[in-house]
């Protein structure tokens, strides 16, 4: 199952909720891993390629076009990087220059703006000036004599021409004032916009995200450190159970080489069941069965039903469920039943008290603990011919009851520190494991 999930690179989601925490980080640590060899893989065959491409090119070279690069001093590719080849700017001194340009333009539209509600305050103002002026002499003109309207022409001029200096004066005063007020405005803007800059560039948002990445790679790294020291732990039990003389060998999904053809073959010897009763013998017999005496297994279980016939046809015929040496039922061995009726098989008992119980998730059993402040479930896997934990457990047991035997005596997982200590029993009549051996 873990070599499916990693050819694939996926878990169904029920599956995945079956897991426990450790369990989910290896399983995360041993996908990455597969991921960094495709990756390599990809990279390896990238780069032949290119060297084929490159070959190709060479012997095409003579009868088509080519491209040829501007090479430099050293005889490598002539590369011209924006600021840094002589007689560039600085990227602070360009950036300093765009600020300065674009507070000035902005300067000088305020201040365009700003002139002509001069001017037009200024033309209103001398405009209406004139009217009055000229409306007081009309007035006076029926009073005056004939003989005076060539003064009072001139009058008229006089005052004309002074109203006109003095609009003049005002207009270049103005123009001064406004000027002024541009070049004040400019420095203002430019100032803005360089403390805007400074700004972002300290924002809280920003901040905020160096935190949060700050935190997952703390995570990411705290989570392959525990990986990798889980990984470590295994595989040191596993040299100890192989010492021993308890276990086969370690998983090449671990180890990283695949068990040699005498391991193999003694796992395989080492799993062959005692005679069983005739009883049970005839449960074999009677299983479903292909022309060629074998059933095909599908990839996963669908069915309550299936998963009966799995465990008739393949898992009696290896002792799965029964003691050592003995045809009767182990007492931790239960049925197909949930993970909250097992549950609430171990809530009164005490920490240590655990229960093996087939799983409808995959090809395998659900080994179920009860632990100080709540359970943990554990996925083992029987799809092959040895039973281990899903993903944790790099030990392959050639049976049920040499894992469970094994964890009497070795810690499950080194953060947890679970060891097995008191079975937990059936407490229905007739047992919920009754349909597996009808």
């Amino acid at each position: 199952i873990l070599q499916q999930i990693l050819r694939d690179m996926y878990i169904d989601p029920e599956l995945l909720a079956e897991l426990n925490e450790e369990q989910k980080q290896i399983l995360f640590y041993k996908m990455r891993e597969e991921q960094l060899r495709r990756w390599r893989e990809r990279e390896e065959k990238a780069r032949l390629e290119e060297a084929v491409l490159r070959k190709t090119a060479r012997c095409n070279q003579s009868s088509g076009k080519r491209v040829q690069w501007l090479r430099g001093q050293d005889g490598e590719v002539w590369v011209w990087v924006m600021g840094e080849a002589p007689g560039d700017k600085p990227y602070e001194q360009i950036s300093e220059e765009l600020i300065a340009e674009r507070a000035r333009q902005q300067a000088q539209k305020e201040a365009e703006e700003l002139w002509r509600q001069k001017e037009a305050e200024i033309t209103k103002k001398f405009r209406d000036a004139m009217a009055q002026e000229k409306a007081r002499i009309v007035a006076e003109k029926w009073k005056i004599e004939m003989e005076d309207r060539k003064a009072a022409k001139l009058e008229e001029e006089k005052i004309q021409e002074e109203l006109k200096k003095r609009e003049e004066e005002e207009r270049q005063k103005g123009e001064e004032l406004i000027r002024q007020q541009e070049e004040i405005r400019a420095q203002e803007l430019y100032l803005s916009l360089k403390q805007a800059q400074q700004h972002s560039q300290h924002s809280d948002d920003d901040q905020e995200w160096e935190e949060q990445l700050r935190r997952s790679k703390a995570a990411d790294e705290e989570r392959s450190h525990k990986a990798r020291r889980a990984r470590d732990e295994y595989r040191r039990q596993s040299l100890r159970a192989i010492q021993k003389g308890r276990v086969a060998g370690l998983s090449n999904l671990f180890q990283g080489t695949n068990l040699s053809n005498h391991q193999e073959s003694k796992l395989n010897n080492s799993s062959a069941s005692p005679l069983l009763s005739p009883a049970e013998s005839r449960l074999v017999c009677t299983g479903v069965v292909l022309k060629d005496n074998t059933w095909e297994r599908p990839s996963r279980p669908f069915s309550r039903d299936l998963i009966i016939r799995w465990f008739k046809e393949e898992q009696i015929p290896r002792r799965a469920g029964f003691e050592r040496n003995t045809n009767r039922i182990a007492p931790w061995f239960h049925g197909i039943i949930s993970r909250q009726e097992a549950e609430e098989l171990l809530m009164n008992k005490c920490e240590g008290a655990f229960l093996v119980r087939v799983s409808e998730k995959i090809w395998g059993y659900a080994l179920s603990y009860r632990q100080q402040n709540g359970f943990k479930h554990f996925l083992i896997d029987a799809s092959g011919d040895f039973y281990s934990f899903l993903g944790v457990d790099p030990n392959r047991h050639p049976t049920l009851t040499d894992l469970i035997d094994f964890h009497k005596e070795e810690i499950i997982t080194s953060s947890g520190g679970e060891l097995l200590q008191e079975p937990c029993g059936q407490q229905k009549n007739p047992p919920d494991y009754s349909s597996l051996f009808e």
